[in-house]
């Protein structure tokens, strides 16, 4: 079961009438495969999106970090609380209400469903559906992405009435409000016959939400269309979508561009390419976050394992030319694990400026000379217009390096197998899962969880005081007290570089104004579509 659920993470995750289902038996040739479901009709447009990122990820709303699913999830699904996607202020989705400030200062959360809520084969979404998910994400065998950010503080979920759930925290935890997003509440009906779970994986998406997938391609595109039985707070817009998957800047800007143009909206657009698209009128927006490149290093291949290796390659990166040159100046470098514009940030005591007579200074002191590098990339855009930088800022102080872009589902499928590497360099952004310091540093830092795996420091003395700082901090009462303690932690992150941002850039998002509305630029990947209207 374990493995099962390694590989789901990062390989990045329909109704024919109101009564009726047709539920695809995923093909067990791997992500070639794909899914078809019947059609019908809703909302008043058709739009098409394209998207910067893989499609081939785990669909898998406990499991997912691919940026394509994680944002089609958030129209397939709901929580019993969802959250702006810019503000991320939570919202009522499935649940009739949020909680009051009496219950955000105890223990208890009780939610009563919404009334004629149907998930898309049409059958109705009920407590029981809600335990289910939450007893998957909690399960300690299981082991989801979702565990990491829910088992430390909820202690169970349990039903109330046929429409009544009650979560039972560990200690009060106002932020984990925010956090109910995450838990994408999920058919016992479907998910529970065996082999489900894969299927899911693979693309099977049946949720409640305002949108329904009819087909899913990976590696090619996903649709989607209005559905009927929607009685929530976010309608359709749209009678059907279809999103593209193009990883690759040219061909992703040509859809959107030009007399031929095929797509009202894209993300990840380059920054090359921005002043071309506003001048065939077309709008373009960018947001700052967490988005970064950061490097991996593999602390169980010599010399990597050396505090001192790690820092020296940081020093030697010229981030100013990386901003300037990759990146036209749509970012800062890195002076904190967290993004300048986080609430709990504050400038790391360990600041990796370019100093290239430091970094040889501590290879020397390392003890290593004549070092060879090979660093494994994934082929995101942006990432790959970074590479050149940090090649020529380590062949300059001697260390000979080379450069391995490759999809990301390769990338992480290699480091799910346990292969040896040196260095990755990839792309993240915890702001996916939301803005508050705790749960960004778990996701990368969490004790458990599958980063830590794949650097194979969770053993190191620093990294079992680091967990114990974590924990401590999660269930701090004072928020004043607790981010400071976010922030003490933050500085052992950064003096340690074993995963550590580079550059934080600016995500940018092209729209056709002409025939859209509401669209938000949003500081981390994908798009949401839930307040966009046809124009």
């Amino acid at each position: 079961m374990r493995d099962a659920n390694r590989r789901a993470f990062l390989k990045h995750t329909g109704a024919l009438g109101a009564g009726a289902v047709l539920l695809p038996s995923v093909a067990s040739c791997g992500p070639e495969s794909t899914i078809e479901y019947g059609d019908s009709g809703g909302a008043s447009s058709t739009l098409t999106a394209v998207i910067g990122y893989g499609n081939d990820g785990s669909w898998d709303p406990t499991q997912t970090a691919s940026a394509f699913s994680m944002a089609a999830n958030h129209h397939v699904y709901e929580g019993l609380l969802d959250t702006d996607p810019i503000s991320r202020e939570p919202y009522p989705a499935l649940a009739t209400g949020l909680p009051g400030p009496r219950e955000l200062a105890g223990t208890s959360w009780r939610f009563t469903l919404r009334e004629g809520a149907v998930f898309h084969d049409g059958r109705p979404v009920t407590a029981d559906d809600v335990v289910f998910t939450f007893d998957r994400i909690l399960a300690p065998d299981t082991r989801t992405l979702a565990q990491g950010f829910f088992a430390g503080w909820l202690e169970s979920v349990r039903r109330t009435g046929a429409r009544g759930v009650e979560l039972v925290l560990r200690f009060p935890f106002p932020e984990g409000v925010s956090r109910l997003t995450l838990a994408k509440i999920m058919p016992r009906h479907v998910f529970s016959r065996p082999g489900a779970w894969d299927e899911a994986i693979k693309g099977l998406a049946v949720g409640s939400g305002p949108y329904r997938q009819t087909a899913h391609h990976p590696r090619s595109n996903t649709t989607f269309a209005a559905f009927d039985g929607y009685n929530g707070p976010r309608p359709p817009a749209f009678r059907k979508m279809n999103w593209l998957t193009i990883v690759d800047a040219a061909p992703r800007v040509a859809r959107i561009s030009g007399s031929h143009a095929g797509a009202q909206v894209a993300d990840n657009i380059p920054y090359a390419n921005i002043e071309q698209l506003r001048g065939t009128g077309l709008s373009v927006a960018g947001a700052a976050g967490m988005n970064n490149l950061f490097l991996m290093f593999n602390t169980g291949h010599r010399p990597f394992d050396d505090v001192r290796v790690r820092q020296a390659l940081r020093y030697a990166i010229d981030t100013e030319k990386m901003v300037e040159v990759a990146l036209k100046g749509h970012g800062t470098p890195a002076s904190s694990f967290l993004d300048e514009g986080n609430p709990a940030y504050r400038r790391a005591k360990t600041v990796y400026d370019h100093d290239p007579d430091r970094a040889r200074a501590l290879l020397k002191a390392a003890g290593v000379s004549g070092l060879k590098v090979d660093i494994l990339s994934v082929n995101v855009s942006w990432i790959v217009d970074c590479l050149p930088t940090i090649k020529a800022s380590w062949d300059a102080i001697g260390v000979r390096t080379t450069l391995s872009p490759q999809e990301t589902t390769a990338v992480f499928t290699k480091l799910d197998q346990k292969r040896d590497y040196q260095v990755v360099a990839a792309a993240s952004n915890p702001n996916q899962f939301g803005l508050d310091a705790d749960l960004i540093m778990r996701y990368n830092h969490g004790p458990a969880n599958l980063w830590t795996g794949y650097t194979r420091w969770a053993g190191a003395p620093v990294a079992r005081r680091l967990f114990r700082d974590m924990d401590r901090a999660t269930q701090e009462p004072d928020p004043e007290l607790k981010k400071a303690m976010i922030q003490d932690y933050v500085d052992v992150v950064a003096e340690q570089a074993v995963l550590y941002p580079v550059v934080h850039n600016e995500l940018m998002t092209a729209w056709d104004p002409r025939g859209l509305t509401g669209i938000r630029a949003q500081p981390y990947p994908g798009i949401n579509l839930l307040q966009a209207e046809p124009v």
